[in-house]
């Protein structure tokens, strides 16, 4: 997504360590290899965000169901398999969700979306919403975000609740 190389690289600029590369295995999103890359691989922990669009949303509210992290900016979720069988292949939605622990276990949580995605209905981010808590950044216009080339909207929120810390000069 060419917003995700420009937000890379506005956080970079701005002084946030950042990971970004494509996830293994892209076309299914298997959890049972993308929920241990995050924590063996990338090492994903208590003082860090993910940052995750569509199956990487999944992923990173599935992942906070049993790891604690600072937060999470789910980009166009969902939490069921939307009646595609790749989804359903992906095995995010085999078990119950843990809202409760995906709450618990991080500090705060963005759910952004799209006022017309054309894959994910609005219930879907209206359920989330409902079992999480989320702040919302519902961007007009923005479908399912595979056009944008920025998002400048996810970026004043990483600056407002993230603030970078200035350097210690002593």
């Amino acid at each position: 997504m060419p917003w995700a190389v420009w937000l890379k690289q506005k956080l970079d600029s701005r002084g946030y360590a950042t990971h970004f590369e494509t996830m293994p295995d892209p076309e299914l999103a298997r959890r049972d290899i993308w929920l241990p890359y995050l924590a063996n691989d990338v090492k994903v922990g208590p003082t860090d965000v993910i940052i995750g669009w569509s199956s990487g949303a999944v992923a990173a509210m599935r992942y906070a169901e049993t790891h604690k992290i600072l937060g999470s900016i789910l980009i166009s979720p969902c939490y069921t398999d939307l009646g595609d069988s790749s989804e359903k292949q992906s095995g995010y939605y085999d078990d119950p969700w843990k809202w409760n622990a995906i709450k618990t276990n991080q500090k705060k949580i963005a759910l952004v979306f799209g006022d017309n995605d054309p894959f994910i209905p609005q219930s879907e981010f209206a359920y989330i919403a409902v079992h999480i808590g989320p702040d919302k950044l519902k961007i007009p216009g923005a479908g399912h975000f595979m056009d944008r080339q920025d998002l400048p909207e996810v970026l004043r929120y990483i600056e407002s609740t993230y603030p970078v810390a200035a350097p210690d000069n002593s």
